[in-house]
């Protein structure tokens, strides 16, 4: 089963989404999801749970956490979230950047499109790293 790692800065927006839609998208049985920050902050954004909220996919007990090299080791890839430099190094792991906006703050409407860009970089993920389960949930508004 592989690891994947979503990290970003605070652990409360972007890298949150991606570990849910991961986890309710992908096969458990081929591969899970975890998330942290090199920053956390004190909770997820609530934009960030409400507009997930809307699409069936629910945040219910996740925190911000902190990346630490433990929590990495585990991991077969580490997918970081558009945080620049302040984006975490793991000697030895793969990596790859998603430019993806920081919802914190922003419109539902904005905080929804950036909902369905990170859905769809999951969904092709989970296909690269032939993750895919049978079936999945419905996209939002379905």
């Amino acid at each position: 089963m592989k690891t994947i790692l979503f990290a970003c800065v605070h652990n409360a927006g972007r890298s949150q989404m991606a570990a849910a839609y991961f986890n309710a998208l992908a096969d458990p049985d081929k591969g899970r999801a975890i998330s942290a920050g090199t920053k956390p902050a004190e909770r997820v954004h609530p934009e960030v749970v409400e507009i997930l909220r809307e699409a069936g996919v629910l945040l219910a007990g996740a925190g911000p956490q902190r990346l630490t090299p433990e929590l990495a080791a585990g991991a077969d890839l580490l997918v970081t979230m558009g945080c620049g430099e302040e984006c975490p190094y793991v000697p030895g792991l793969r990596r790859e950047d998603w430019p993806v906006r920081d919802p914190k703050g922003l419109s539902p409407e904005i905080v929804r499109g950036i909902r369905e860009e990170v859905r769809a970089r999951v969904e092709a993920l989970i296909d690269r790293e032939a993750c895919r389960a049978t079936s999945a949930p419905p996209s939002a508004g379905s």
